[in-house]
């Protein structure tokens, strides 16, 4: 675009200016906004309705219609075992949500102490800020959770292999306040990346270069959230184990994109140890989770074997979509140097770049055509991306019919916003 002539840019402003007027006519109510299943992807999991068909005894004949069991039930830990790499000990089941897990430890962390009233980070930060490691661009719920604790929030760069290692590892060497790092290893959201096994070791040995209490936040919400190739992604507890590092991490996991996203069931993960504290400081809470649920996700999907097969379920819905829009992407702005964009393997997203200071622009002109989009800077911490350039598109919950709707719409706003700088920096 740089070579063209002010005339060619002005032409092709008016071209695409009428085109969007078209648009802006056309009352279109699109939404791509957050990585929601789809209702055909929810209906995969129907059967869980009355699926118990009055047998609310587990295998140990526990009735889990009545109080108790914040471990959760033995079936379901060993389910989310399985989901989650490590061993049942190692695994304690929630309700529906596993951000409600993460949100519950960070601040167990923050204010409460992993080992106690004096190892609460707040107190060993002595009066300065608590920090936390950021990998962007990332997931807006996690740098939520930090910003209602009073964390303060640092940006690490995200690199094909995952987060750019050397800075983190300088990082948390010269500052014993920094206290974790928020990651999503498999299918990063929203730019899909999977961590190498390198990249999996050196984390794992964080935990002993870091300050007192570092913890990795170790959220592998899409495990099993493979489009069509299966990526391996390495083992984390493991390489903690040889590391001699395993309080240094927790791992959340849940089914809320593989059953129903609003009544799925949660998991967390850690060392024995640390899901001893954290249960004691859970039992002031609750009295135990939903165990009516757990056994239900327990006797439709049954073992991890199930999982999997119901995955490739999920697959088959959700990959036309995301192939949908590449094809529109690829056909209309391949080459055009007015963006690149992520072609994912996995997960729920597609991560969109915009030239420098065109993503609030873009999104802005994209919401006045009727389509809606995750606000831009919402992928980083604060809501402030330094470029304003970083886009996340979720194709999973419309149809197909209406991400041909939605995607002419987004390119050629990306179009317009790029001519429209063009003009002005050559004016």
């Amino acid at each position: 675009m740089a070579h063209l002539s002010i005339e060619q840019l002005s032409e092709q402003e008016r071209q695409l200016s009428a085109r969007y007027q078209g648009f802006l006519q056309a009352g279109l109510n699109l939404d791509l906004t957050r990585g929601k299943p789809s209702t055909e992807q929810l209906a995969l999991s129907d059967a869980l309705d009355g699926i118990l068909a009055g047998n609310y005894k587990t295998r140990d004949g526990v009735d889990v219609r009545n109080y108790g069991g914040i471990n959760g039930i033995p079936e379901a830990r060993e389910l989310g075992a399985a989901l989650l790499g490590i061993s049942p000990e190692q695994t304690l089941v929630g309700g529906n949500s596993s951000l409600t897990l993460m949100y519950q430890y960070m601040m167990f962390c923050m204010y409460i102490g992993i080992q106690g009233e004096n190892s609460a980070w707040f107190i060993e930060a002595a009066g300065k800020p608590v920090k936390f490691l950021c990998v962007v661009p990332g997931y807006d719920r996690h740098f939520t959770i930090c910003e209602s604790l009073n964390i303060e929030m640092i940006n690490i760069d995200m690199t094909a292999s995952g987060p750019d290692m050397a800075q983190v590892e300088a990082l948390v060497k010269a500052d014993s306040n920094i206290k974790g790092i928020w990651c999503v290893p498999k299918y990063s959201n929203p730019s899909g990346e999977c961590y190498s096994k390198a990249t999996v070791q050196r984390l794992a040995q964080l935990g002993n270069i870091a300050g007192k209490n570092f913890r990795i936040m170790w959220d592998n919400a899409y495990a099993v959230h493979d489009l069509d190739t299966v990526l391996d992604l390495a083992n984390i507890m493991d390489a903690c184990q040889q590391a001699g590092t395993t309080d240094s991490v927790f791992i959340t996991g849940s089914t809320s994109k593989i059953t129903f996203a609003g009544a799925g069931v949660s998991f967390a993960g850690s060392s024995v140890d640390n899901l001893k504290h954290f249960k004691n400081w859970l039992s002031a809470q609750t009295i135990g989770p939903d165990k009516v649920n757990q056994l239900r996700h327990v006797r439709f999907l049954k073992n991890h074997a199930g999982l999997l097969a119901h995955m490739e379920k999920h697959a088959l819905i959700l990959k036309p979509k995301f192939d949908r829009v590449q094809e529109h992407l690829t056909a209309a702005l391949e080459g055009q140097g007015v963006g690149n964009w992520t072609i994912p393997q996995g997960g729920y997203f597609v991560s969109f770049n915009t030239l420098p200071g065109l993503a609030k622009e873009v999104v802005r002109l994209t919401g006045e055509a009727g389509v809606k989009l995750t606000p831009a800077g919402a992928t980083f911490p604060y809501q402030t991306d330094p470029q304003d350039c970083n886009i996340r598109i979720a194709p999973s919950f419309p149809s197909l019919e209406e991400i041909d709707q939605a995607m002419p719409v987004f390119i050629t706003c990306v179009q317009l916003a790029s001519v429209r700088q063009q003009i002005a920096q050559n004016s």
